[in-house]
């Protein structure tokens, strides 16, 4: 195992960019999470959005200044997911959560799979951790639905090929469902690797506005965004609910 990961990191190197905003409850487990990751070859980068917590001096601590980078950067995930990936040196790019723990090989499924089917991205399947029962319901509906429409959320941790994203020019510069947009413009360059090892993120945001009326909320913006709602409009209705 040992040597075919050193095989595949030689080929492929990972870049590992986490978008940042008050996350100082989970910075510092998700970032200690990846240190074996970051020793295996991959490239750690958090972009904070201008955080009024904590966030930024814990994430300062676990940061390498030959290895990782820890910036500041507009907010906006969009906008802290490309500024990461400028900097950045790997030829696989991964967008992480930063309520959201990897597999621990996760680094060797990404570069192993996209090597084995000459795919440009893809993602996790996710588990939501939380005390309500539907959550669990949730995550497997959330990988369903994936399977089914190619199209991804930023809960399942989207990778891509550096190429794949230049092509795109980044992701679009839109307040919300930018990852949804992402992912389907990365559809039209082909289908996704759909990794069945599972993320695992927290349900905290569902349980603190409530399961039932979090996914009613989801499902009509996102209704209204295929129907051609502007991002920005959907975003302040976003933000008004939740």
């Amino acid at each position: 195992m040992a040597a075919e990961m050193c095989r595949y990191n030689r080929s492929m190197t990972l870049s590992i960019i986490i978008p940042t905003l008050n996350e100082a409850d989970t910075i510092q487990i998700v970032l200690a999470r990846l240190q074996t990751l970051r020793s295996a070859g991959a490239e750690i980068i958090v972009v904070d959005g201008g955080s009024h917590d904590r966030t930024a001096e814990f994430a300062k601590p676990l940061a390498a200044p030959l290895v990782d980078h820890m910036i500041i950067s507009d907010v906006g995930r969009a906008r802290q997911m490309n500024a990461g990936a400028r900097i950045s040196i790997g030829e696989v790019l991964l967008f992480l959560h930063a309520d959201t723990l990897l597999p621990a090989d996760a680094d060797l499924l990404i570069l192993q799979g996209l090597a084995k089917t000459n795919r440009s991205w893809g993602r996790f399947d996710v588990t939501i951790t939380g005390d309500h029962f539907f959550l669990g319901v949730i995550g497997w509906c959330m990988n369903l639905r994936s399977r089914l429409t190619g199209i991804a959320t930023g809960d399942q941790a989207i990778f891509m090929t550096r190429t794949a994203f230049d092509q795109l020019g980044g992701f679009p510069d839109q307040a919300l469902m930018e990852d949804i947009e992402m992912t389907s413009r990365l559809k039209k360059k082909g289908a996704p690797l759909c990794l069945q090892a599972q993320v695992v993120t927290s349900g905290r945001r569902w349980e603190q506005h409530g399961v039932w009326r979090t996914i009613w909320l989801m499902w009509r913006l996102r209704l209204q965004y295929f129907l051609g709602a502007k991002p920005s409009d959907l975003h302040r209705t976003y933000y008004k609910n939740s």
